[in-house]
């Protein structure tokens, strides 16, 4: 990645289900007010990055998820989700050459 570059954080400590897992994503990745919190949402939110960077989209993104393992035992559906959701994104950002990589601890 060169130029401006956008570094996310997920922590899913405690989360165990669809519900938790887009209540975290609103608070750590910081997504705007008009974020759903459902699944069409957070495939809105991580295919327009323009909210979060004042200036337009950041050149590239890393999105480091920790406690993977954990959430995707309690909600195996849900996690198999939002996984889906992520890999589409990174899709979506490579074909535009800004990629987005998403960084599981213990993979998706």
């Amino acid at each position: 990645m060169t130029g401006p570059t956008l570094a996310l954080h997920l922590r899913l400590d405690g989360v165990t289900d669809k519900d938790g897992f887009l209540a975290r994503c609103a608070r750590d990745l910081r997504f705007p007010d008009w974020y759903g919190r459902n699944w069409d949402a957070l495939a809105d939110c991580v295919t327009d990055l323009s909210w979060w960077a004042e200036g337009g989209e950041p050149s590239g993104c890393l999105l480091d998820i920790q406690g993977w393992p954990a959430f995707r035992d309690a909600d195996p559906d849900a996690a198999a989700i939002a996984a889906d959701i992520l890999a589409d994104a990174e899709v979506y950002w490579a074909a535009r050459g800004r990629p987005l990589v998403v960084r599981y601890d213990d993979g998706p």
